[in-house]
């Protein structure tokens, strides 16, 4: 019994030291994709300020009035939410503390009388709220990995006209933020209307005074559309740096469980074959001690034997 277990306890070892190459290997892994990550959201930043700085100059100008992403509503009935979560798992709580901000938020909505509508990008939360039997305005798959502006402009041209035609009043974002490697934020931002008192802060810097062509407003008009996907877009990336974030330290600590794991089995093993060794030894010097025993001198064992089992002496029968 005791050489079964320590066959089954070397078994489960191999299986923990094989799962660990595994993990080993995903964490070196999101590693790397993490500084590609982080590259990706610093060439991106700069399109994001300059279309910001643009747009604070059209509302300098005049611009601005009788916008509709601009246009905040006197009363909110019904509200969005954009919640971006992962396409795969083995990411800590990247994708549930998305999930369970969305309900919170949603729930404290529906108990002050609003309606929310969910946009859900990533197959954990798109899986989520379908088994829940939640609706889905709309779904977006195979984003967070690497995305790109064409995933931006496809999620914009589903929020954006739900907002400009009145089917939602607001619009929030609710998506992991990338400060660094070892830190990040669930924050949830407003999208629509957009924020003008953000747009109107005071540069740093010297400004320009723009001459507009055709008009401020025309060119407001063109560019508050290419604002919202600039924003989603920096949430997408976020998120992606992130999610890489996020399944580097799972991995890790998966890796680290693995070895703490295999230490306590290997104890346990060696604990076992030692007690089979012992039990061993036992036998064999308790087996000699009886051979001992029963060979002193004057003693017969095959007449012991046979007087024990009630039959006749041999010896007396062969004369």
């Amino acid at each position: 019994m005791a050489g079964g277990q320590e066959r089954i306890l070397r078994g489960r070892i191999k299986s923990v030291q094989s799962t660990k190459k595994i993990t080993k290997a995903m964490e070196l892994i999101a590693a790397s994709r993490i500084v590609k990550a982080q590259a990706r959201l610093a060439a991106a930043r700069p399109y994001s300020e300059r279309i910001t700085d643009v747009i604070r100059n059209l509302g300098t100008a005049g611009a601005g009035r009788g916008q509709p992403l601009l246009e905040s509503r006197p009363q909110i009935g019904t509200v969005g939410y954009l919640s971006i979560t992962s396409d795969r798992g083995l990411s800590g709580s990247f994708s549930s503390g998305v999930i369970r901000q969305t309900e919170r938020l949603t729930e404290v909505d529906r108990a002050e009388g609003r309606r929310t509508k969910l946009f859900v990008v990533g197959k954990k939360g798109i899986g989520y709220f379908r088994f829940r039997d939640v609706a889905m305005e709309e779904s977006f798959l195979g984003v967070i990995d690497k995305p790109t502006y064409e995933n931006a402009k496809e999620i914009a041209a589903a929020v954006t006209p739900a907002f400009e035609s009145g089917a939602v009043d607001a619009v929030d974002i609710v998506f992991n933020q990338f400060l660094s490697a070892g830190s990040q934020r669930l924050v949830v931002r407003r999208l629509l209307p957009i924020d003008t008192e953000a747009l109107a802060e005071a540069p740093t810097g010297p400004t320009a005074d723009y001459e507009f062509e055709p008009s401020a407003d025309g060119i407001l008009a063109e560019l508050l559309p290419r604002y919202v996907e600039a924003r989603i877009f920096a949430a997408l990336l976020d998120s992606s740096a992130s999610f890489h974030a996020f399944q580097q330290r799972a991995m890790k600590a998966a890796s680290d469980n693995a070895d703490e794991l295999v230490k306590t089995l290997s104890r346990v093993m060696n604990r076992a074959r030692q007690d089979t060794i012992t039990t061993e030894i036992m036998e064999i010097v308790s087996g000699a001690e009886a051979l001992r025993q029963a060979k002193r001198p004057g003693e017969d064992l095959l007449l012991d034997v046979v007087q024990y089992s009630g039959l006749s002496n041999p010896r007396s029968s062969q004369n």
